[in-house]
């Protein structure tokens, strides 16, 4: 029977309390979790931002952008990891929409109408 994957992304935020160092560590630990139970796609590290509202009274988090494919078993353990682990003040997992990915690889590339019209 072959296993079923699904795309997913999820962005976790961290506290800026961690330090430079520990919070490379955290982004990394993710990153390997999640390579051994499935396939990571890109990884974009949005830096230190402000906070919409203050969590557990602190107004700056850094965020992290992972978008990878597993199995479904893999998003639950994924999220209560989260959960249990120190450091990570919020986080969010997002399965993507298959036939939105498809259209988008299916989608031709048209022609820049503005060169088009320089050039008259």
């Amino acid at each position: 029977m072959t296993e079923i994957k699904n795309s997913y992304e999820t962005v976790f935020i961290l506290s800026t309390k961690l330090g430079e160092d520990e919070t490379a560590a955290m982004i990394e630990k993710f990153k390997n979790l999640i390579s051994k139970n499935g396939e990571l796609e890109s990884v974009d590290e949005w830096g230190k931002r402000h906070l919409a509202y203050p969590i557990a009274k602190q107004t700056e988090g850094v965020y992290t952008l992972i978008n990878f494919k597993s199995s479904p078993d893999f998003t639950a353990e994924l999220d209560r990891i989260y959960k249990i682990t120190d450091g990570v003040l919020r986080s969010l997992i997002i399965k993507k929409d298959e036939r939105e990915l498809k259209a988008k690889k299916e989608e031709p590339k048209a022609e820049p109408a503005v060169e088009a019209a320089q050039a008259e």
